[in-house]
């Protein structure tokens, strides 16, 4: 995560002031004379440089998994459009012990066996009360499924589809 280094100018009594020296032969030599300081402005370091380029590469890295992720979601959709939805259902998982700790996994039958495993489980709808996570499909067979769901929530309402498995 970036750290933020909120920048400070460098404010001086006397800005661009300088004292100048002759040398022997001639040349220059200008002194900066800028007075008292007001206010230490941050350093320009690498150090500091370098911290706000990582904030600058995460947020690209984020970026570009936002538009992966919009991009798969997009093609699964269309995928979906595709297909023919062969099943629905409705399951409520529960959890009876404590975070992190969640025993909600249960076995969902098929009305209908399947002829192979080419099927998918998409979840249409996930509600409950509390923290819900991820609701995984997990251990297919031709004849179901297992749903379970990662959160802290104890009981959670989930809608599926189940779109192909027939030759």
């Amino acid at each position: 995560m970036h750290e933020w280094i909120n920048w400070k100018d460098h404010v001086v009594e006397r800005p661009r002031t300088y004292t100048e020296v002759i040398n022997e032969d001639g040349s220059k030599t200008f002194t900066p004379a800028p007075g008292e300081v007001i206010q230490q402005g941050t350093p320009q370091s690498a150090t500091n440089f370098n911290l706000m380029d990582d904030g600058i590469a995460d947020g690209q890295i984020a970026e570009a998994l936002l538009l992966n992720f919009a991009r798969q979601s997009r093609w699964r959709i269309e995928a979906l459009e595709k297909a023919t939805i062969q099943e629905t259902g409705t399951v409520t998982l529960t959890n009876n012990q404590q975070f992190p700790f969640n025993n909600s996994k249960v076995s969902v039958p098929l009305s209908n066996t399947r002829d192979n495993l080419n099927y998918v489980v998409v979840i249409v709808s996930a509600t409950g009360s509390g923290n819900i996570g991820e609701v995984e499909v997990s251990e297919r067979l031709v004849n179901g499924f297992k749903l379970e769901f990662t959160g802290s929530s104890k009981s959670v309402s989930v809608v599926y589809a189940v779109i192909g498995g027939y030759d």
